[in-house]
């Protein structure tokens, strides 16, 4: 096999039908063995030579070119692992939804293929809503007549009408995952832009409005949530997955299992939390969960939320304060008081140090060292 000459695979569709893209450099050998496939035809549109996309001719292909020259199938088969989460998939929702006169509900192998990939309960429901919402916008359009032009156009009009780029990449993600993994077609619309990602300042509330905010619950299963959120720098689907077993009592640590990006990590238990902690079991003698709703079920991430914004209200905080407000505050507190940021990073469970680094952009200690020119 010559190592210089090399050819890459593509999933084109041409004429509403699913075409194998083969892009090479012009080559003579290259060239004929080409010729040499079933009808090869070229696209000027997508500059590359193709062939109808079938089992028999893929093995032809390979057949031919193999041990010749490289393949590239980078852009042809994906390498993303399967989500390995335990958590159920509930997709009922989908089937019970009272539906308007005309619309067009998501095709049923993209659900399904959401539920074989395991992918989270929220995420579903993201995937689906932004997924209809792009084939209603194109409703007497085929979908396998779309191209990249329709989805630019979709994605202008969100932009025109002021959406933030989390909503425009959402909505490319939702509309890939069904050109790309329920068809079977990975990276067909890689020329599609992504927005430039916004850099918004994690929002930061001060050490005593947190203490304020833990002096003002009288309920011992509410106190322990929000001390933990804090005090630990949970996310909140972290905290309601935890598990009385996770505490571990001897070592001061909390296991957090399957959190973001499906990693496991240790993160800090405070003393104090402990002890309350010791009498809210003692109280609640939780089954599954370390907090539990009805029936002993995972406890509801709403409810969570309506527990933070509460405490706050009855603290006198002004600002608006969500269970990741108090993760943010957990990571400032620690870089002020000069704890290390790969260590921050490390209880965080941050995958890369530039996203623990945004803290130093609202820690105090970065300017106390900085005078005033007024001053």
């Amino acid at each position: 096999m010559n190592p210089i000459k090399s050819i890459t695979l593509y999933h084109l569709m041409i004429h509403n039908k699913r075409m194998i893209g083969i892009k090479f450099t012009p080559d003579k050998l290259i060239q004929g063995l080409i010729k040499g496939l079933p009808n090869p035809r070229w696209s000027d549109q997508h500059q590359m030579a193709y062939i109808d996309n079938t089992k028999e001719q893929l093995d032809i292909l390979l057949d031919t070119f193999r041990g010749v020259v490289w393949i590239n199938f980078n852009r042809f088969y994906p390498n993303k692992p399967l989500n390995t989460t335990n958590e159920n998939v509930d997709v009922e929702w989908f089937r019970r939804r009272k539906l308007p006169l005309g619309y067009r509900v998501c095709p049923e192998e993209y659900l399904l293929k959401l539920e074989l990939k395991r992918y989270s309960n929220s995420t579903v429901r993201i995937y689906v809503n932004f997924f209809e919402m792009f084939i209603n916008h194109y409703k007497e359009k085929d979908l396998y007549s779309i191209d990249e032009s329709d989805i630019r156009a979709f994605l202008q009009e969100k932009i025109q009408s002021n959406f933030s780029n989390s909503y425009l990449n959402q909505a490319i993600n939702a509309i890939k995952f069904y050109y790309e993994v329920v068809l079977g077609m990975p990276n067909r619309f890689y020329a599609i832009e992504r927005p430039r990602k916004e850099f918004k300042l994690p929002t930061v509330i001060a050490k005593e409005e947190v203490l304020a905010m833990i002096d003002n619950i009288y309920n011992l299963k509410h106190k322990c949530i929000i001390q933990l959120l804090y005090s630990a720098g949970l996310r909140r689907s972290e905290l309601i997955n935890l598990k009385p077993m996770d505490i571990d009592s001897k070592r001061m640590l909390i296991r957090v299992e399957d959190s973001k990006g499906k990693k496991d990590r240790y993160t800090l238990l405070s003393k104090t939390v402990l002890t309350d902690l010791r009498a809210y079991y003692k109280e609640w003698q939780p089954q599954n969960y370390l907090f539990e709703g009805r029936k002993a079920s995972k406890y509801a991430a709403t409810s969570v939320l309506q527990i933070v914004k509460k405490a706050a209200e009855k603290a006198g905080i002004s600002q608006t304060v969500t269970p990741h407000t108090l993760r943010h505050s957990f990571a400032t507190h620690l870089l002020e008081s000069g704890v290390d940021l790969r260590q921050i990073q490390v209880l965080l469970g941050h995958g890369s140090s530039k996203t623990t680094e945004i803290y130093t952009h609202v820690a105090t200690n970065t300017f106390n060292t900085i005078k005033n020119p007024l001053d």
